[in-house]
């Protein structure tokens, strides 16, 4: 009794306790003499969101500018180095303008500067950068196949001259003429088909090499020759072949991004980009670099190309058979046109659409 009778009376001291510590705080607090260490929890310009979106990285920031800047400069020598097949201007780790330098494998230390002219450079080991026309092996989605006319873009196609295939980009209009829009290495054959020759759905690759002449959606009209002197002079790998709205739709296939707007996009750093390829159908990335100067193998030797954007994917954004595909925004504005990449198809290469378009004087016909 005597036990249990103390604890009830220590009981009863604790709560008064209690009760003068919570008057003592509510008269400190009132009386301001009693602030708490953290004010507020909301977002003010002086507090940062906890997922920040990156600042937009386009030609105009002035960071880019110094970099590719930098980039240009040193291009020469960056390029002479054994094993380096590209240079670009993007982000470092810490998401700082840099340049980006692009090798076939991993490169002794020291022989790639850590900065140039205070620019950081980030040096990323890509493998070699191929030509995409030719798939290696045979794959089981809609793409390959013949599709009733009009035909969608985003499929296979090809030159009646090879046993090869690639994908229609886009249909491009001048007038009331419209075009298939590939590249030069689908539709002219790293400049060796000759004007005029017939272009197929699908490509002759998905055909066992066969040719019909059902499958002739239009003829060779123009490309843009390739330069493989080495010069880095290339800016496009591109081509187009005169066809007809009742032969060449301008939309993807049900499962793809649908039709590509009219109206293009300039890249710009962590841009979210997508195309519908042959091979590898919708597939989604983001623009990492800008600028790129690219060592591009084909089968005719390496041809360089300058202006290029690079973009990357967690999973093959391109693969073999997927050369010509339409780069466009999340909104389907067109960015560029696909046409290399590495072999784990992570890192794609794109023509800026702007000279792809303005080199044929034609516009992308969509909506």
């Amino acid at each position: 009794m005597k036990k249990s009778g103390w604890r009830y009376s220590r009981y009863a001291l604790g709560l008064l306790a209690v009760v003068f510590a919570l008057a003592a705080i509510h008269w400190l607090g009132s009386s301001g003499l009693l602030q708490p260490a953290a004010v507020e929890a909301k977002i003010t310009l002086d507090t940062a969101p906890f997922d920040p979106v990156p600042a937009v990285l386009d030609r105009a920031h002035p960071g880019v500018q110094a970099a590719m800047a930098a980039q240009n400069r040193h291009n020469p020598h960056l390029l002479a180095l054994p094993d380096v097949v590209g240079t670009a201007t993007g982000v470092n780790e810490a998401g700082k303008p840099a340049i980006k330098v692009f090798t076939k494998r991993t490169v002794p230390p020291g022989l790639i500067p850590e900065s140039l002219d205070g620019i950081p450079v980030a040096v990323e080991v890509t493998g070699e950068i191929f030509a995409l026309a030719k798939p290696s092996g045979t794959v089981k989605i809609n793409p390959t196949q013949r599709f009733d006319r009009a035909v969608p873009i985003g499929v296979s196609t090809g030159n009646e001259g090879e046993c090869s295939a690639g994908t229609i980009g886009a249909r491009v209009k001048k007038g009331s003429d419209v075009y298939a829009l590939s590249n030069n290495h689908v539709y002219a054959l790293e400049n060796d088909a000759p004007i005029g020759s017939q272009v197929l759905q699908p490509g002759r690759y998905d055909t066992s090499c066969s040719f019909s002449e059902n499958n002739v959606i239009g003829t060779l009209d123009a490309f843009v020759e390739i330069d493989f002197s080495g010069t880095p002079s290339n800016v496009v790998d591109a081509a187009i072949a005169l066809s007809s709205t009742a032969n060449l739709g301008n939309a993807t296939p049900a499962n793809g991004y649908g039709t590509p707007k009219s109206s293009p996009a300039a890249a710009v750093i962590y841009q979210a980009v997508q195309k519908y390829g042959r091979t590898t159908s919708l597939t989604k990335g983001t623009v990492t670099a800008i600028n790129g100067t690219i060592k591009v193998s084909y089968t005719a030797g390496i041809a360089t190309f300058v202006n290029q954007i690079v973009v990357q994917s967690n999973k093959p954004f391109i693969k073999a058979g997927d050369s010509g595909s339409l780069l466009v925004t999340d909104q389907r504005n067109p960015v560029g046109l696909l046409f290399a990449g590495d072999s784990s198809g992570k890192y794609a290469i794109a023509n800026p659409i702007g000279p792809v378009l303005d080199k044929f004087q034609v516009v992308i016909d969509g909506e």
